[in-house]
């Protein structure tokens, strides 16, 4: 009885991780492409992908990371842990626009990186001083994280023929 117990609780964790990943799919960025890197006989690749996402409050900023996918039974499954090797890319791709005050390090976006304990999150600053966006990538668990981490920045540079150039600084909450 003892083992039914606990075979069914970890069927339980199972199955109510499996429910919050395919509840944030609809949160998923945008793939741009998949690259084999591992080739597996008879299961899915190891690969790199990259995907793009839009900032959600700093209009005109896109940004790109590229991470490793785990393929074999347990990437196939979605039980493999993914490593925390990610690089990031972030652009103006037109006016900036602020949509409200935002915090220094708040989330851009978050994903998670193995069933139950890692994420993977890209988060925005402000160079007050240059006027230039920070964005950088990083991966933690519950317990310990990782000290793997990518920056991109993006100086807010004038876009048109408005030339009027916004400062961060006045969107930092403080």
């Amino acid at each position: 009885m003892r083992a039914f117990g606990i075979k069914g609780l970890a069927l339980a964790l199972l199955a109510a991780g499996l429910g919050v990943v395919s509840a944030h799919a609809a949160d998923d960025p945008d793939l741009v492409f998949r690259k084999s890197t591992v080739f597996k006989w008879l299961t899915p690749n190891d690969k790199l992908a990259t995907y793009g996402i839009d900032d959600p409050e700093v209009e005109g900023v896109a940004c790109h990371f590229t991470v490793p996918e785990r393929g074999g039974i347990r990437g196939w499954l979605g039980v493999a842990e993914e490593v925390s090797d990610i690089s990031l890319a972030c652009r103006q791709i037109g006016p900036i626009r602020f949509k409200a005050k935002f915090e220094q390090g708040d989330d851009v976006f978050r994903q998670r990186r193995s069933l139950l304990f890692k994420k993977m999150q890209i988060v925005r600053g402000c160079d007050e001083k240059r006027n230039v966006l920070v964005y950088m990538v990083y991966s933690d668990r519950i317990i310990e994280g990782s000290p793997k981490n990518s920056t991109s920045t993006v100086p807010i540079m004038p876009w048109g023929s408005d030339g009027s150039v916004p400062r961060c600084a006045e969107w930092v909450e403080k």
